[in-house]
Formats: structure tokens, sequence, C-alpha cells
């Protein structure tokens, strides 16, 4: 997993199970992120189980707000651009 959003930009990122997961739960449209400096993740409605990986998807530039909230207001996460390119070049997940 990269350290921080420009690794992501130039290698390609190898994520485990759960990091995929968390991307195609995003990518999906059933994830909101808190808007702070440690955003926290929800899935369909409740507290992601593993927010370590939640934050070092946030923090790698992967997922991010849709739009800007107030501060600790559950808003969309989205894929960023890097997040896209990351979850197209990982193997396919079981559906939900």
């Amino acid at each position: 997993m990269p350290q921080d959003g420009n690794d992501t930009q130039h290698n390609e990122i190898e994520l485990n199970h759960r990091e995929r997961a968390t991307l195609q739960a995003v990518a999906e449209g059933v994830a909101e992120i808190t808007c702070s400096s440690v955003p926290d993740l929800f899935v369909d409605g409740l507290a992601c189980c593993d927010q370590a990986t939640a934050g070092r998807l946030a923090q790698a530039g992967l997922i991010a707000p849709a739009y800007p909230g107030r501060p600790d207001e559950r808003v969309p996460a989205v894929l960023t651009e890097a997040g896209k390119r990351a979850l197209q070049n990982t193997p396919d997940l079981v559906s939900r």
C-alpha cells in the first residue's frame, strides 16, 4: 500500500482483499465518509469494521468525499482517479 497519493500515480498498487472490498463498496455507491482529517467510513449505513484500512485508502488518495462538508459530516464517498485505476488493476471480487 502506498504511503501517500503521489505513489498511486507512478506505481501499480498491490491491494489486499479487504482494501479491494472497501474500494468496491465505494465504487458501488454504498459508502459514506466523514469530512475530517482522519475520516471514518460507513458502508450500508454502518461503521466500517476496519477504520485503519479506510484511513489508509483515504491517506493514499484512493477514496475521498464526493463534496466538501461540515467537519465530521457524513457525505458520499467516491473513488478518486487513482482509486479507479487501483480497482481496475486488481482481480474481480465476488459480488456482494
